[in-house]
């Protein structure tokens, strides 16, 4: 006896497993994105390091670190943590440490305004996704735990 696929059933099984199909990609996508914000921003300071000491001195209040190193600290996780995003290798500490500078970022800065705020909204839910869902299969992450879990 043959049964016949109700249409509605059929398309809403093709549509999530589109979805599924994606999700990777997406994984991907939203780890580039706030990369990209973040990477920008070690450029700038390393492209101008008296500017950003100087800011890190007079302008940011960052709590319990002194401002050079606080610079250093703050420079060093906005160029090492992007790329470890990308590759998605290590992604997790990659997404907790830019998540953690991104919180001090927004506390540490007085003038900031409602769209800064936003943006450093936008961008902790971001790696907040990361940190919890992890990176997805296009990572080096999902390609080392394949090996070493088979």
């Amino acid at each position: 006896m043959t049964t016949t696929r109700n249409p509605f059933v059929a398309l809403v099984d093709w549509t999530i497993n589109g979805v599924t199909f994606l999700t990777p990609v997406f994984d991907l996508l939203v780890r580039v994105y706030v990369a990209r914000v973040f990477w920008l921003s070690g450029q700038t300071k390393i492209q101008s390091w008296d500017s950003t000491l100087m800011l890190f001195e007079y302008e940011y209040a960052v709590p319990i670190l002194p401002f050079d190193v606080a610079a250093y600290a703050a420079t060093g996780v906005e160029l090492v943590a992007p790329v470890m995003l990308v590759l998605g290798l290590g992604t997790r500490l990659g997404a907790l440490s830019l998540f953690a500078l991104n919180y001090v970022a927004t506390i540490s800065y007085p003038d900031i305004n409602i769209a800064g705020i936003k943006d450093h909204m936008l961008w902790g839910t971001m790696l907040a996704f990361s940190f919890f869902h992890g990176p997805g299969k296009l990572s080096v992450d999902h390609l080392i735990r394949r090996k070493i879990l088979n």
